[in-house]
C-alpha cells in the first residue's frame, strides 16, 4: 500500500545510530551522548537552524529514557495546554511510575509568563523539559528558565550528512520513496544546494520530484525536474531572527574590514534570502558615516544615491546600485572619528546635563535680551583674518578646551587634521 505520511516523517530517525550530523554533541564521550545512552534525563534547550533534527533528537531522548513524550508547539499552545501537560505528567508518575518529557517546539514564541509557568514543575521533577528554538536563547528565553536547562547548540548539516539522508530516501524500500528512482549527479547537487542545509526541506523536495517524475512516467530524477520543484527557493533568512542579525553584522564588518568580496557576498546573501533592500540601504548609509565618515565624504553620497535608486527603480535594478555602494564603501579610506566624537559628546551631555549657552553666543532680538548681555562680545568670524576668530570659545564654560573630534591619518581627514592643528595653534597664540 502506498505510504500516506510525508517522507520526512517516515524517515525520521528513531535512534542515535540513525541520526545524521551533530557529531560535536552525539559522539561517544560527549556529555549529551552519554546522558542519552544512559537514559539520564535533564532539562535542556536545543538551539539550531531549521531542519537539523531538534524534534527528532527530543523524541530519541524520550525513547531512550522510556519516558512519555508530550509535545507542544509554542505557536499554537496556551496556558490550558500547559496545564494539561502538567496533569498528564503527574498522572504518569502516580499511575505508571513513568517519567515524562515535555517538548516545546519554538519555545521562544512563549512570553515571559508562559515560560515561567514551567519552572515550578521542572524544579519539582514533574517532567523533564526540552525546548527547541531557532533563536538565540540569550535573547529569547528567560534567565530563570536558562538557569534550569542546559543549552546545546545544533549546527547546520554538512553536505555528507545530507547525501546520506538523500541516499536513505532513495534506497529504503519500506520507508523511502514508494517507487525505485535513480537520480543523476547534477540533480543531486541542485537538491543539496536548494535544501540550504535543511534535512526536512531536502526530503520534501525529493518527494515532490519523485511525484513529478512518476506523473511523467520517468524513473530518473533529472536536473530539469529538480529545477521545476525548487523554483529558486530562497536561502535561510529571517527578518527577526538570529540569521538576520548575524548576516547584517557580517556585512557591516566586511565593509569595515575593507573586503569588497566578502561585503558583496553578504549583501547578496541577504537579498537572496528575502531581506528588504531598503533596510539594507539604510544600513549602508549608517556604515558610510560610522566607518568612513570624513575620510571619504563621497561614501555617504554614494550610499544615499544607492538608497534613492532602490526606492525609485526597485529590484533588480536598485540592487545593483546597492552592490556598487557596498563595494565603494569597502574600498574607501576608513575613519570612525565622527562616530567616536558623536559618542563622546553623548557621554559628556549625559554626565553634565543642560549646561547654559554662553551669553556671547545667544541672539539678542529684543532690548531686554541686549540689556541682559545676550550677544555681547560675539566676534563675527567672517570679519576676522581667514574667517576665523582666533581665541573665541563656542562651548559651555564648564567644557572650555574640550576636544572630541580627532581625525585619523587616512583619506581626506589627513587634510582636515592639518587644518585643525593650524586653527588650534592660532587659538593658543590668541590666548597668549
Amino acid at each position: 500500500m502506498k505510504p500516506t505520511e510525508p517522507l520526512a516523517d517516515r524517515l525520521r530517525p528513531t535512534s542515535l545510530q540513525e541520526f545524521s550530523g551533530q557529531k560535536h554533541l552525539l559522539s561517544e564521550g560527549k556529555p549529551l551522548y552519554e546522558a542519552i545512552q544512559s537514559g539520564q534525563l535533564h532539562s535542556l534547550v536545543l538551539w539550531g537552524p531549521p531542519g537539523v533534527g531538534k524534534t527528532t533528537l527530543a523524541r530519541i531522548i524520550a525513547q531512550q529514557a522510556e519516558a512519555d513524550f508530550i509535545s507542544l508547539s509554542a505557536v499554537l499552545a496556551g496556558v490550558k495546554d500547559i496545564r494539561g501537560a502538567v496533569e498528564q505528567a503527574k498522572k504518569n508518575r502516580i499511575d505508571k511510575q513513568q517519567n515524562t518529557l515535555l517538548f516545546v517546539d519554538e519555545v521562544h514564541r512563549f512570553n515571559k509568563s508562559q515560560q515561567d509557568a514551567f519552572l515550578p514543575h521542572v524544579e519539582a521533577g514533574v517532567f523533564t523539559f526540552i525546548g527547541a528554538t531557532t533563536e538565540n536563547p540569550s535573547f529569547s528565553l528567560n534567565n530563570a528558565l536558562l538557569s534550569r536547562a542546559r543549552v546545546y547548540t545544533l549546527k547546520s548539516l554538512e553536505e555528507d550528512d545530507l547525501r546520506a539522508i538523500l541516499n536513505h530516501a532513495l534506497t529504503d524500500k519500506n520507508k523511502g520513496l514508494d517507487s525505485q528512482f535513480t537520480i543523476d549527479n547534477e540533480a543531486i547537487q541542485l537538491l543539496l544546494n536548494a535544501s540550504d542545509k535543511d534535512a526536512r526541506r531536502l526530503l520534501n523536495f525529493i518527494e515532490l520530484s519523485a511525484q513529478l517524475a512518476s506523473a511523467n512516467e520517468h524513473k530518473t530524477i533529472t536536473a530539469n525536474i529538480i529545477n521545476e520543484v525548487v523554483q529558486d527557493g530562497v536561502r535561510r533568512f529571517d527578518n527577526h531572527g538570529e540569521d538576520f542579525y548575524n548576516q547584517i553584522s557580517a556585512l557591516h564588518k566586511s565593509v569595515r574590514g575593507s573586503d569588497p568580496d566578502a561585503s558583496l557576498y553578504w549583501l547578496k546573501r541577504m537579498l537572496d534570502g528575502g531581506c528588504d533592500p531598503l533596510y539594507v540601504a539604510r544600513r549602508i548609509v549608517r556604515i558610510a558615516s560610522e566607518d568612513i565618515g570624513n575620510a571619504d565624504p563621497r561614501a555617504l553620497q554614494i550610499a544615499l544615491n544607492a538608497w534613492e535608486t532602490q526606492e525609485k527603480l526597485g529590484s533588480p535594478e536598485g540592487e545593483l546600485a546597492l552592490a556598487q555602494a557596498v563595494i565603494y564603501l569597502a574600498c574607501a579610506a576608513k575613519s570612525n572619528a565622527v562616530y567616536s566624537a558623536f559618542n563622546a559628546v553623548d557621554s559628556v551631555i549625559k554626565k553634565t546635563g543642560s549646561l547654559d549657552v554662553p551669553y556671547h553666543l545667544r541672539n539678542a532680538p529684543t532690548a531686554l535680551m541686549k540689556q541682559e548681555g545676550y550677544h555681547e562680545g560675539y566676534r563675527y568670524a567672517h570679519n576676522e583674518p581667514n574667517a576665523f576668530a582666533a581665541g573665541e570659545n563656542y562651548l559651555p564654560e564648564a567644557l572650555i578646551g574640550s576636544t572630541y573630534y580627532e581625525p585619523v591619518d587616512r583619506g581626506l581627514e589627513i587634510k582636515i587634521a592639518e587644518k585643525l592643528r593650524y586653527l588650534r595653534e592660532l587659538n593658543q597664540q590668541a590666548k597668549k
